[in-house]
């Protein structure tokens, strides 16, 4: 039996739908059916009832999913023991994050906190929300450090975890100073001048927020341009190709020098909470130090 059979059952479980979750792992759907079903042979049973939508576990695979979560925790920390005993070096303390929180935050806040404990070892995990929620979830780190906000569910059970909140940080859009002004760009439902939409992926948190934000309302937004990064975002932004929402703090010095402006009121923008999330038994005294600091 191939444990990667279990990753991708865990995955499903947590989907509950094949094409997200083949996505999510990175191979196709195809391929990723078939390992559900090596996996189903292996255990003799139907671990999904297909018959439904969304798919559903079937009762083998309620058995086997907290198994399988086991298992796999078990296995990297294991790894990781191992790993760090061979060489002789303290353990990393393991963070998963989004990566804009990760380029405009994280990465100096790690650094203040070294400077307070020169023994601490850090490996940070920037990816895409999912991503970082099924890390965290399935033992891979320590602490989940990430952006809430009431229009996007949680996609763990926040409660069986503690969690500190730190922070606030606006999303706001935001367009070439320059550009804006010689375009006549505003941003309201009565403008008839069009504007060029720099847009988040819509599967990605700040995509659903932004998505909310405009809701039914009807801006001259034209898309011309999707990605899943803020930072190329910020890039586009920044060279007069469009208006982007983006968090205030990784545009804090463009618009403190003017080269981007605020575009619309204060109904056009929203708040984000930066929470951290950690599980108490999964820490050493690293970790619990950095848990106190926080």
């Amino acid at each position: 039996m191939d444990t990667v059979w279990l990753e991708d059952f865990i995955c499903l479980a947590r989907n509950l739908n094949f094409t997200r979750a083949a996505d999510e792992r990175n191979v196709t759907q195809p391929a990723f059916s078939r390992r559900i079903k090596s996996l189903e042979n292996w255990l003799g049973t139907p671990v999904v009832e297909r018959s439904t939508y969304p798919v559903k576990l079937s009762n083998a695979g309620l058995q086997l999913l907290p198994v399988a979560q086991e298992t796999i925790s078990k296995l990297r920390d294991t790894r990781q023991s191992i790993r760090e005993l061979e060489s002789g070096q303290n353990a990393f303390v393991r963070i998963a994050v989004l990566h804009t929180i990760s380029v405009n935050y994280l990465s100096e806040r790690i650094e203040l906190l070294q400077h307070q404990l020169p023994e601490l070892k850090v490996r940070v995990y920037s990816r895409h929300l999912r991503t970082c929620c099924q890390l965290f979830s399935e033992g891979a780190c320590e602490f989940l450090l990430y952006y809430r906000h009431n229009v996007v569910a949680p996609l763990f059970d926040e409660n069986a975890y503690q969690r500190k909140d730190i922070g606030k940080e606006r999303l706001i859009p935001v367009a070439n100073r320059k550009a804006a002004a010689e375009q006549g760009w505003e941003l309201s439902e009565t403008s008839t001048v069009p504007i060029p939409y720099l847009s988040y992926d819509p599967s990605t948190f700040l995509g659903m927020v932004v998505d909310q934000l405009i809701g039914k309302r009807k801006p001259p937004l034209i898309t011309h341009y999707v990605d899943a990064l803020t930072e190329t975002l910020k890039r586009r932004a920044l060279a007069g190709s469009g208006i982007a929402w983006l968090p205030e703090g990784s545009v804090s010095k463009e618009l403190a020098d003017g080269s981007l402006v605020i575009l619309g009121d204060k109904d056009w923008e929203t708040k984000m909470t930066l929470s951290i999330f950690c599980s108490p038994d999964r820490l050493d005294k690293m970790g619990k130090k950095i848990w106190e600091l926080i």
